[in-house]
């Protein structure tokens, strides 16, 4: 599937409608250049699962949870971002978020953890077009 985003907006609320597909259990990794759209995707899911809080890149803390208010389901977004390999999550029990079935795993950066994938990843890529458009693809 291949989207064409003219902005953050569409960004988000394209996540957000993605967001409903989603039953738990699954691991999203994002792929793309800085400022390709990757946090406003992630953001926009976050509102599709009816999270309330504000989110924001875990850069410097590599990952941050959080519960839905009415949903049964919860996000885990990480940032791969300043790791050199997948090893470097496993520390901080990455597996436990991959096989629970009540949360829906994000990984910002997920080229860069590439070893850890598993095998149910799903990729999205995000590329930034001529004009300042955002292609997103899910493979």
């Amino acid at each position: 599937m291949k989207f064409l985003s003219k902005s953050e907006k569409q960004t988000f609320n394209f996540a957000k409608k993605f967001a409903s597909k989603l039953k738990g259990g699954e691991v999203l990794c994002l792929i793309g250049d800085l400022g390709a759209g990757k946090t406003a995707f992630t953001k926009g899911l976050a509102a599709g699962l009816e999270i309330k809080n504000t989110i924001t890149s875990p850069t410097f803390v590599l990952m941050k949870n959080y519960k839905s208010k009415t949903k049964k389901l919860s996000l885990a977004h990480i940032d791969a971002y300043r790791l050199e390999n997948g090893e470097q999550l496993e520390g901080i029990g990455v597996e436990d978020y991959f096989n629970n079935d009540n949360c829906v795993t994000v990984i910002e950066w997920a080229d860069k953890v590439k070893d850890i994938w598993p095998d149910k990843a799903q990729i999205i890529e995000f590329k930034i077009g001529h004009g300042n458009f955002r292609e997103i693809i899910i493979d």
